[in-house]
């Protein structure tokens, strides 16, 4: 152990975190696009000088990202050791997005820039934002039918976009000449470059107050007491093995499921996770890259145990082999969109699975576990430009022990949100006709799961195409110790008074859109948790007059019968009776 004093190490800590939540600040603040600057779909971080290993990463910055992020840094310190990337010098800032080097899909760009203090690389500082186009055969990089990676957008290995402090304009040129809406990119490029810059900035601070020395030996040991942590937290798993799984609808293009498989086995105070058993690469956009799959189980061991903190030593403990022969192990020229926004949700879901029984009083039921992704993309004559709409949508929380899910939260993987309807309504030329909640779509359970949102939007003018890449469209989010499954999502589309409904029911690209016509969406539902027959009849009887559920519901959902005077809010919980 170190010998700093437990409030210096304390300062320190909470001062590289400050630095982070700055640049993820300032990279929301600065953004033009709205999937950024609303939803806030973006990540910042410090990384080690030598290693690539995670410092400290933003709170507010993407769950998803923690592993990823800390994946390319390392790439590109290996590149620049081996001589496929340019060494670094002040001033520089590198972009890259291929999802083979550390990445997730095409339309999360990392910008990695080298920190210098006193003339010595102390760190990196980087960060990765969602970009609402990479070019591709779809509008919004969101590929239902990709069968190869070339097929979804410019792929970028690590090079050099910001040079000495000039913007490189043949690098930026070719960007630009490969997307659409590429008169916009400029603004989220200086807002991703200016966050950077803030860290730089708040990190020089931070040194010049404690010293290069005290930071250093904060870091050690703020690593040693992370890994000890999750530790102490493993402790609470009997050691043994335990297996869970989740489902993938499909891949876009086999309309078969793909199945997720994980045991996992406690031994020696840490967890050794194996997905040997899941299904074999797809031809379709839900493979899942490396960095992808191992920050997934990440993530889900910090919604598990949230209280440990972040950094490398916090992945000390979770052992993960190589999932290779499995879609979980993407290589080039495996297509991949799918992954970070929707493979990584399912396989949290295994993990959780797998923890809950071990872990009842801590594991939820299973999570919406969609992004939502739902892009669409055309011409707005009224404006004279071309738009790309790029929506994200929340669902249910699975029930847990303690209380109900919540509703209408974030995916499994982040923080992000759906941006405001009147910001996108104000960008584009839609109109939402309908935000609301879903009822029923909790499933049932002692405690119940959180319900989804029905959206719906009407194109005003032009010609657009819609893509979807969800999930859960098959089956709802998974039920926990003997609480039933959330309703699945739903996607229908009104063309010409028609209705169209995808044939891999949550995937689907380039629908025509004329004005007038509708799309429709139904966002998952958190599972339940627990014998719904359990659930106390007074919370029934409050759900169904709140809307919720209907009285019909309630009795075979729950086994409770209503009476029919429902009008009392306050009413006595006789008004419920238990059913046979």
């Amino acid at each position: 152990m170190s010998n700093i004093d437990p409030i210096t190490l304390s300062v320190i800590q909470a001062g590289l975190q400050q630095v982070c939540d700055e640049m993820d600040l300032t990279f929301s603040r600065s953004a033009f696009s709205p999937v950024i600057a609303e939803a806030d779909d973006r990540s910042d971080g410090i990384y080690d000088a030598d290693s690539g290993e995670l410092i400290a990463q933003g709170e507010l910055g993407l769950p998803v990202f923690v592993g990823t992020m800390q994946f390319s840094t390392m790439t590109l310190i290996e590149f620049i050791r081996d001589g496929r990337a340019l060494p670094p010098e002040e001033g520089d800032i590198y972009i890259v997005n291929d999802p083979y080097l550390g990445g997730t899909h095409l339309m999360d760009v990392r910008f990695a820039m080298p920190f210098y203090y006193e003339g010595e690389l102390f760190s990196w500082l980087s960060n990765t934002g969602h970009w609402p186009d990479i070019g591709g055969a779809g509008p919004g990089g969101f590929s239902a039918n990709a069968t190869a990676v070339e097929q979804e957008g410019l792929r970028l290995p690590p090079v050099k976009l910001v040079k000495r402090g000039e913007m490189d304009p043949e690098i930026y040129a070719i960007i630009c000449s490969n997307i659409r809406i590429a008169d916009q990119r400029i603004g989220d490029i200086k807002a991703q470059i200016a966050a950077l810059k803030v860290g730089a900035r708040q990190l020089t601070a931070l040194l010049d107050r404690y010293g290069i020395a005290t930071i250093k030996s904060a870091i050690r040991e703020w690593r040693a007491r992370a890994a000890q942590q999750m530790r102490a937290k493993i402790a609470l798993i009997p050691d043994g093995t335990y297996h869970g799984e989740a489902w993938v609808d499909s891949d876009g293009v086999v309309d078969e499921p793909l199945r997720i498989a994980v045991n996992i086995e406690k031994k020696d105070g840490d967890l050794y996770f194996d997905f040997d058993g899941s299904s074999p690469p797809c031809k379709g956009p839900m493979n899942s890259v490396l960095a992808t799959t191992c920050s997934s189980v990440y993530l889900a061991m910090k919604h598990i145990f949230p209280d440990v903190p972040i950094n490398a030593g916090t992945f000390d403990p979770l052992h993960i082999k190589d999932p290779d022969g499995t879609f979980l192990y993407a290589k080039y020229p495996r297509p991949v969109s799918g992954c970070a926004a929707e493979v990584s949700q399912r396989i949290a879901e295994a993990v959780f699975a797998a923890l809950v029984d071990p872990l009842p009083d801590i594991v939820t039921a299973a999570p919406a576990g969609s992004s939502g992704n739902f892009a669409l993309g055309g011409y707005d004559p009224e404006k004279d430009r071309p738009f790309v709409m790029y929506q994200i949508s929340g669902g249910g929380y699975g029930g847990n022990a303690d209380h109900d899910g919540l509703t209408n939260g974030c995916s499994t993987i982040g923080i992000s949100k759906t941006q405001p309807i009147e910001v996108l309504e104000q960008y584009y030329p839609v109109l939402f006709h309908e935000y609301s909640l879903r009822e029923s779509s909790g499933g049932a359970g002692e405690k119940r799961g959180g319900f989804g949102v029905n959206y719906t939007v009407e194109l005003l003018r032009g010609g657009a195409q819609a893509s979807f890449v969800m999930d859960h469209g098959r089956v709802g989010p998974q039920g926990a110790l003997g609480g039933q499954d959330g309703l699945p999502n739903a996607v229908t589309v009104y063309r010409n008074g028609e209705k169209y409904v995808p044939e891999h029911l949550s995937k689907d690209q380039d629908i025509a859109i004329a004005p007038g016509d509708i799309v429709a969406v139904g966002t998952p539902g958190g599972g339940g948790f627990g014998d719904p027959r359990k659930r106390p009849p007074e919370l029934v009887l409050q759900d169904v007059r709140r809307g919720y559920y209907t009285m019909e519901e309630a009795r075979d959902m729950f086994g409770v019968v209503l009476s029919s005077d429902l009008t009392s809010v306050d009413g006595p919980a006789t008004h419920a009776l238990r059913g046979a």
